[in-house]
């Protein structure tokens, strides 16, 4: 059954001229088909920037609703599908744009930064859009140039920005409900089991656990520290859909989940984005069939989100 399955769909993506783009923290089964249909599996803007450059005519992301956003900012021309629209994103639904942008009326004077985990509406309001990996860099230079910061939407990756830069930052007050669980608590219980192990943690964590981390990255720096560090042992405290592409660039290393309950709870971790896990095969090879929960974003807002994505991307690549 899974076997035809996935035959039907890499036929369909190859009739349709249709690539599919993957992120880390869907399934494992999506994110092998990804790849083996030349696709990519990678963070939300380099996902967007794939399907842009690639030569399909169709990008079904297997992701969050932003990240369909994000394709269609960077490939207006093209049709952006995702898998279930209802698959959304905590950071993205605690930053409703009206309240946002009068918050950003409030104060004038700051230069608005947004993590790429927002809405269209949400980027075309900011002067810059961030990823996790380029966030420290580009506050940094700006707080170099004495510009003063409004910092959007997660409130942990602010403040690890912050401590890291000293800018002057405010913050407006996010979180994501997989990297907000995780306890320090617990976290220090579980290094005493595994004084080995390595820590990696995202910085969408709380303050307490970032502390306790032996690297703090973005996913992509995340799964380079499992590849090419001497430690066997590794503690990951991000979504742990993460693992599978962890076990193939390490398949020798031992992974284990960072605790998102306290000591005693009946879940040690289970931590694992609910609206990823929507993401499913019976879903694509659906979409496939019957083209629909296609990402169509306003002229005018997608062009104010592309510059401010652009700024990015040109900042990244000198």
């Amino acid at each position: 059954m899974l076997t035809s399955m996935i035959t039907q769909i890499k036929q369909l993506l190859k009739q349709k001229n249709a690539v599919l783009v993957a992120h880390y923290y869907v399934s494992g089964d999506l994110q092998t088909l990804a790849e083996e249909t030349g696709g990519i599996v990678s963070d939300s803007l380099e996902m967007a920037r794939f399907g842009r450059n690639c030569v399909a005519d169709t990008i079904i992301v297997a992701g969050v609703k932003f990240m369909g956003e994000t394709a269609k900012i960077l490939s207006p021309e093209k049709t952006v599908l995702v898998l279930d629209d209802k698959a959304t994103c905590s950071l993205d639904e605690d930053c409703p744009i009206a309240e946002f942008s009068a918050f950003c009326d409030q104060h004038a004077d700051r230069t608005v930064v947004v993590y790429a985990n927002t809405s269209a509406e949400v980027k075309a309001r900011a002067d810059w859009v961030v990823t996790s990996g380029s966030a420290l860099s580009v506050v940094k230079h700006l707080h170099q140039q004495g510009e003063k910061i409004l910092w959007a939407p997660d409130k942990h990756l602010g403040n690890y920005v912050n401590n890291e830069t000293g800018a002057d930052m405010l913050l407006w007050q996010g979180s994501c409900v997989v990297h907000e669980r995780f306890k320090a608590d617990a976290l220090i219980a579980l290094q005493k089991q595994h004084p080995e192990a390595a820590t990696l943690v995202h910085p969408e964590s709380p303050q307490a656990v970032v502390e306790l981390a032996t690297v703090v990255g973005s996913t992509t720096a995340l799964i380079n520290a499992v590849k090419n560090r001497e430690e066997q042992t590794f503690i990951v405290a991000t979504d742990n859909g993460i693992f599978h592409k962890m076990h193939e660039v390490a398949p020798h290393k031992k992974l284990i989940e960072a605790p998102t309950m306290g000591t005693g709870a009946d879940c040690e971790s289970c931590a694992h984005c609910e609206w990823m896990a929507m993401n499913t095969l019976e879903k694509l090879l659906e979409t496939l069939n019957n083209p629909q929960n296609e990402i169509k974003i306003d002229k005018n807002i997608a062009q104010q989100a592309q510059y401010s994505i652009q700024k990015l991307l040109d900042f990244t690549e000198k």
